[in-house]
């Protein structure tokens, strides 16, 4: 079947597109490739051949579907009643709530403003349920117009709407219910400090906790991740610096600062997963104007306790930093200004996110012990920054 890969209004390319095998298999027409996403137009503009650009093309349509690693994907799958997740991306035309990209029947005469989830409403309800509901009961006919098609990661998550805003959801990881926390823990600690970054709630949905944050892209932004603007443009042992210097050569303001800001949250909660899918920039589609990084999102995997006892709390001491995965004590050494950071606005952190696992204790059945033994944790990291600080004045 033939489409035209969209950018909002503007159309970027024509390819014919394999229903049966999922994938593009010939390349029609290009043209605004000004308009693809990054990894796409870079492919263009370096004169690949077409079947190379088919096959980037194919990975990133599929790269924005439901990965095969989702937390308990095949009930999701048997409640949809579909075979593969990769059946769900042309069920509403690829769209997405990072972004503007869509696939338009060439035929057709539908337009954006007809279709997208920003400004449409989706129901919202029936994934959701399906999503974190033990319940069996799946029989009804579920709608597959909706953005949770295109959501990545492990974590089991949908969109909802909510008093007319959109709010993404994020549970644990399996009977783990420490991620939710850990974004709450990210905004706490990022609101004090003054650093740019998404801010997330607790909420409880079929006795589960969850967390949610709003959207931070709208009809004329997208989110462009580090993944996309790294490919094939740098060094991958000087990832960092190349990065830097790639967003501020596209104008964005205090970038080193925002990046590193992100590092040095990353070293406070032991966040283990800082992959270049999860932070980014923000480009307006309609000017193709870099505005700002993303603001700092996707923070559940940290303060991960591997065992502990009376004498001894055991955790995982590394996190990625590029293409690298690092000890944090090496990733923290790339801060260039770290004494600009005011450790003493972090008084009481600990204390406000004991009480917050206090509050849902009944629900996450975490023990005191439990507790105290990940807020000794978060103290000590604290401390350890604030050494950290002290030294380098």
């Amino acid at each position: 079947m033939k489409y035209i890969l969209m950018n909002k209004n503007t159309e970027v390319l024509v390819a014919e597109y394999d229903t049966l095998l999922k994938g593009f298999n010939e390349l029609i027409e290009i043209k605004n490739i000004d308009y693809a996403p990054i990894i796409i137009k870079n492919s263009c503009q370096a004169n690949q051949k077409d079947n190379a650009i088919l096959e980037q093309l194919t990975n990133w349509f599929k790269g924005r579907g439901i990965p095969s690693f989702r937390d308990d994907l095949d009930l999701l799958l048997a409640k949809l009643n579909v075979t593969t997740a990769e059946e769900l991306l042309d069920k509403a035309l690829g769209l997405s709530l990072s972004d503007q990209y869509w696939i338009k029947p060439y035929d057709s005469n539908v337009e954006y403003k007809d279709i997208n989830f920003f400004e449409h409403d989706f129901n919202s309800a029936d994934f959701t349920n399906i999503t974190f509901s033990d319940s069996n009961d799946y029989s009804s006919k579920i709608s597959l117009i909706s953005p949770n098609n295109t959501t990545d990661g492990r974590l089991k998550k949908t969109w909802i709407i909510d008093n007319h805003k959109r709010y993404l959801v994020k549970g644990g990881y399996k009977n783990e219910v420490m991620q939710p926390f850990n974004e709450v823990l990210a905004s706490m600690i990022c609101e004090r400090l003054g650093f740019y970054h998404t801010k997330y709630q607790i909420d409880v949905i079929a006795n589960k906790i969850v967390s949610k944050c709003e959207c931070f892209v709208n009809t004329d932004t997208e989110l462009i991740p580090a993944h996309q603007i790294l490919h094939n443009n740098c060094q991958k042992e000087n990832a960092y610096e190349d990065y830097i210097n790639i967003l501020e050569n596209n104008g964005i303001a205090k970038a080193r600062e925002k990046i590193e800001d992100m590092f040095i949250l990353d070293y406070i909660i032991l966040n283990e997963d800082r992959h270049l899918n999860n932070f980014g920039i923000i480009r307006d589609v309609n000017t193709l104007k870099w505005l700002d990084v993303a603001p700092i999102f996707d923070n559940g995997q940290a303060l991960n306790i591997l065992d502990y006892n009376d004498e001894e709390v055991i955790i995982n001491g590394q996190g990625r930093f590029f293409y690298n995965v690092n000890d944090f004590e090496k990733i923290i050494s790339h801060i260039k200004n770290i004494k600009r950071v005011d450790i003493s606005k972090l008084d009481g952190v600990v204390e406000e996110f004991d009480d917050l696992l206090h509050q849902y204790q009944s629900i996450t059945h975490m023990t005191d012990r439990r507790i105290n033994k990940i807020c000794t944790l978060l103290f000590s990291r604290i401390n350890k920054l604030k050494r950290y600080i002290d030294i380098n004045e």
